[in-house]
């Protein structure tokens, strides 16, 4: 990351602004307003905002509806019995991986069931699967419910890593050393690529590699990190992976997911699976016969047909991402994450009013900061909220702060630290 000497004045702001070279992305969104001012959207994590381009994409699948009707499944640029092919060539970029490997369907939680119908195999002594303590709640139920499932108690089944006293984040040696003192036990490694609660970025490549060396399947929740940092899935040899795109991938509330299933189970016949028409060999789905045969790659996994309205908002949003460029916006991330990071300090001096919870090392952290506030967390929330500042509430007392890179300016981060000054206050 650049070298930048920070100063908390408007005229720093407004330069660091200027000198961006993602600027003019902001101008490509909606940002809410609340009498009549843009507000402060720090909340991306959560929502990430509407591309003015969603209705113009939208627009042609509606018309396309109107004029053709079921017959547009078959005419026009994207057939809809293709809708969610022109996503693959964007999503492999942003994945890292290959187009067979990804493919945008159902929704994360379904999904993450379905991955793990087919790579959470438990045999014999090997039943346990490893998380991180503390993982989103969807999918500690999912694991709960898998394992029970399987006729595991919970209890015992999952393995749950967790920092060490005093601390709030994962030490990845840590992380590894649980791996090696298992591996005779574990059939699974299912981790976030960054903790939605502590913002903290693992090291999906180094917990790859040792599930690798001891013969155990990855696998990993990628809602926060999908458009959020460059990842390497493939050269990474995860097994398999879910997300989300109604958060940095700015899609649509509850939008379509998406899989990723490594190049080396393309071809798996023995895997199971729950299958559906959609999954079928294409040549031969719409003869209608019995006999499920998979398709290549991850679109062996899909099960209903494209959803084309869902899918026209996502790509409007992936087509922005592939003219910012993943790189760029990691870099910007990690400019604004420190810039907010050092508002704060600058701001309140108290640490025992204020404590950044997320990863102070750039590199080690998505576009997130998590502030613990206590015993008046929820009340300071609630005077950002009638200063027009848009951030996330996280029981029991923290707040979770994402200045996205796609939208967010250094002006915003200023104008928080100005609302700051005054919401610890008794």
């Amino acid at each position: 990351m650049d070298n930048i000497e920070f100063s908390l004045t408007p005229e720093f702001a407004h330069k660091m602004d200027q000198d961006d070279p993602l600027r003019d992305f902001r101008n490509k969104f909606y940002i809410p307003e609340k009498n009549g001012k843009q507000v402060i959207y720090f909340c991306g994590n959560s929502l990430g905002l509407q591309p003015r381009s969603v209705s113009d994409y939208l627009s042609k699948d509606l018309e396309k509806w109107a004029k053709k009707g079921v017959d547009g499944h078959f005419e026009g640029d994207v057939p809809w019995i293709d809708a969610r092919k022109p996503s693959k060539a964007q999503l492999a970029n942003l994945l890292g991986a290959s187009e067979l490997e990804v493919v945008a369907m159902n929704s994360l939680s379904v999904n993450l069931h379905l991955l793990m119908v087919s790579f959470y195999r438990p045999k014999g002594k090997k039943y346990k699967i490893l998380t991180e303590a503390g993982a989103f709640p969807s999918d500690q139920y999912i694991l709960e419910s898998q394992v029970k499932y399987h006729g595991f108690s919970p209890d015992k089944a999952i393995i749950e890593a967790k920092p060490r006293p005093n601390e709030h984040v994962l030490r990845t040696e840590d992380i590894l050393e649980l791996i090696r003192s298992h591996k005779d036990d574990l059939a699974l490694i299912m981790f976030s690529g960054v903790q939605y609660y502590t913002g903290q970025l693992f090291d999906m490549n180094a917990i790859s590699k040792e599930a690798k060396a001891n013969n155990i399947i990855v696998g990993f929740d990628l809602a926060h990190a999908v458009g959020n940092i460059p990842l390497q899935l493939h050269d990474w040899g995860v097994d398999f992976a879910t997300w989300c795109s109604y958060k940095y991938l700015n899609s649509g509330p509850g939008n379509v997911s998406g899989i990723f299933v490594h190049q080396k189970y393309s071809n798996d016949n023995q895997l199971p699976r729950f299958a559906g028409w959609w999954g079928h060999n294409e040549e031969e789905r719409f003869k209608m016969e019995k006999g499920f045969k998979h398709m290549q790659g991850a679109d062996g996994w899909l099960v209903s047909n494209d959803n084309v309205l869902g899918l026209a908002a996502h790509q409007a949003s992936l087509d922005l991402f592939a003219k910012a460029g993943i790189e760029n916006l990691r870099r910007k991330s990690q400019l604004l994450t420190s810039y907010l990071e050092f508002a704060i300090r600058e701001t309140i001096s108290d640490t025992n009013s204020l404590e950044i919870i997320t990863p102070l090392k750039p590199t080690d952290r998505g576009c997130q900061l998590s502030l613990l506030i206590q015993n008046k967390g929820k009340r300071v929330f609630d005077f950002w909220i009638e200063k027009d500042v848009v951030a996330d509430w996280r029981n029991p007392n923290v707040i979770r702060l994402a200045p996205t890179p796609m939208y967010n300016s250094f002006q915003d981060v200023y104008e928080f630290s100005q609302i700051l000054k005054n919401s610890l206050n008794d």
